[in-house]
């Protein structure tokens, strides 16, 4: 047996775009728009289109990491404390009774006081998760935490 040799093979050009049916301006150059139905242009008939408008640029959504830039300052202009809240808030829940969260912040004397009376019975130290957790509690400086 013998191999006949192979052809060449042409590689297959795509085929050309086409254009989609819809309106478009008259091609004729009179006043009005035609429908082209995808092959030919039709007998239909229509108002001048309005001149294309360039897309206006569409503006990104905020990354989910701008939402977590610490606040420089509050709401008043002052400077907020360089404390997170979130590490406030958990030492005041697991370990406020002994009043850690306010050594913390830098508040010994309060601290010294929750540790002496268990965060008073509970109360204050139920109240001061409170505070942090709306976010109006202040450290030593009186600089609220803002920051997470």
């Amino acid at each position: 047996m013998t191999q006949q040799p192979e052809e060449p093979t042409t590689p297959t050009q795509p085929p050309p775009r086409e254009i989609p049916p819809g309106w478009y301006p008259d091609p004729e150059g009179k006043p009005q728009s035609r429908y082209w139905d995808g092959d030919s242009w039709t007998d239909q008939v229509g108002p001048q289109l309005p001149p294309a408008q360039p897309l206006q640029p569409v503006q990104a959504a905020p990354s989910l990491a701008a939402a977590f830039v610490p606040v420089a300052l509050d709401t008043e202009g002052r400077p907020v404390s360089d404390r997170s809240r979130l590490a406030a808030a958990l030492l005041c829940f697991f370990v406020g009774v002994f009043g850690v969260h306010r050594f913390y912040v830098g508040k010994i004397g309060t601290g010294v006081l929750q540790l002496v009376t268990f965060g008073g019975l509970g109360i204050w130290s139920l109240v001061d998760l409170v505070v942090i957790l709306v976010g109006t509690f202040r450290d030593k400086q009186d600089r609220l935490l803002i920051n997470w």
